[in-house]
């Protein structure tokens, strides 16, 4: 699988009728293949800034590059089969009656049919270890096996980057577990939003803050969390106990 390098320079936005801008000109670079932790309160902009990396929201200025590609209306298709958004509620991407229909919605849409198409799912439900899911029906799954599947049906479009909002929320330890080791196998640029500081110390090497609309920290994860000026300034909270300096 390929992955690609994410370019912000500048990037602004204003919500309809807000004077605030919720992005007050963030820059960030990531090359490919690198997994990133986006840290920060509630209201921070985490969200607004990863809702632009595929079009989901319009870019008002500044410039986005996925790869080679620039963020623009032509090249809008491409950069949104190269990043892939796993929503932190997985019960907002399925919706189809078996597993299998939900991990072949979007090629079938890009005109990806029969044995083709067939292989796509299988491989696809294969690297997220829910190949025995097929048949099942998404809702009667666990939250674990729905994370899963909602994964699965954005590898089967073969995406670059992967965007993972909370991915570990309202998981039980073990489906916790289970995520952080499959997401450390994946070789996409990775860019995981989340609350969850252990999570950003066992799987991204590099950890940016986010607050009032640009990044104020980037570093070396364990560097950042063991910032307590830092976190305490952002309203970022370790754990009881939890030293990442002893990890």
């Amino acid at each position: 699988m390929s992955c690609s390098s994410l370019r912000l320079r500048d990037v602004r936005f204003t919500y309809p009728g807000e004077h605030h801008e919720a992005l007050q000109g963030f820059s960030l670079a990531v090359e490919a293949g690198e997994r990133v932790a986006v840290l920060g309160p509630n209201g921070s902009g985490k969200t607004t800034m990863v809702s632009h990396l595929n079009g989901l929201l319009e870019l008002q200025s500044g410039s986005i590059e996925i790869g080679e590609l620039e963020m623009s209306e032509a090249n809008l298709r491409e950069i949104r089969r190269r990043v892939g958004s796993v929503f932190q509620d997985a019960d907002d991407q399925l919706f189809m009656p078996r597993v299998a229909d939900d991990v072949a919605f979007g090629p079938a849409n890009l005109g990806v049919s029969g044995e083709a198409l067939d292989a796509v799912v299988r491989r696809s439900l294969a690297l997220v270890d829910a190949a025995h899911l097929a048949e099942r029906h998404p809702h009667h799954l666990s939250g674990g096996e729905k994370r899963r599947v909602a994964l699965a049906t954005i590898l089967s479009m073969e995406p670059h980057v992967l965007v993972l909002d909370e991915p570990t929320s309202g998981l039980d330890p073990a489906g916790r577990r289970e995520l952080i080791e499959l997401l450390s196998t994946l070789p996409q640029t990775q860019i995981i939003v989340t609350h969850d500081l252990p999570l950003a110390l066992q799987l991204c090497p590099r950890s940016i803050v986010v607050s009032n609309g640009v990044v104020v920290a980037d570093g070396a994860t364990r560097d950042v969390l063991s910032d307590t000026k830092l976190l305490h300034a952002h309203r970022l909270e370790l754990p009881f106990g939890f030293d990442p300096t002893s990890v």
